[in-house]
């Protein structure tokens, strides 16, 4: 009577329609020593997860600490700041040193070069506001083809 509660439970099993329980009859059957032969098959099935249970990881897993690296490597960082910081400034520091402001003595010549400047813009300014034309030519085309 058991043998045959046991078979139809691996066939319930093989098409997934067991519960807990019955999932705990089948490995208590396949864990004790009087398993019928032809269902000897089925033993490292259900017999797995009581070998599972029992198994542990001994195994030390070594930690490599890769402190001196992260050192050189903070270090390395810092002398690129500084290096950086250091050109950045010296650039800066010579640059104002040599640079001539156009600082006039004669305030006749600092007018009338004030003035030639001016003028240079005044010029580049129209050429600008010339073109403009176009684009207000443009418009008005705009404007009559789509009758805004």
């Amino acid at each position: 009577m058991e043998l045959d509660r046991i078979e139809k439970l691996v066939e319930k099993y093989f098409e997934a329609e067991t519960n807990i329980a019955e999932e705990k009859e089948l490995k208590d059957y396949f864990a004790s020593s009087d398993v019928a032969q032809h269902l000897e098959q089925y033993k490292p099935i259900f017999g797995y997860a009581v070998q599972a249970k029992q198994e542990q990881f001994n195994a030390v897993i070594p930690l490599k600490i890769r402190r001196k690296r992260l050192v050189w490597l903070s270090v390395a960082a810092s002398v690129a700041v500084l290096l950086g910081v250091g050109l950045f400034t010296f650039n800066n520091y010579n640059q104002s040193k040599s640079s001539d402001y156009g600082t006039y003595d004669d305030p006749e010549v600092a007018f009338r070069e004030t003035q030639k400047a001016l003028a240079m813009i005044s010029e580049h300014v129209n050429k600008g506001i010339g073109s403009m034309k176009y684009l207000n030519e443009y418009e008005q085309s705009k404007n009559k083809i789509f009758k805004k």
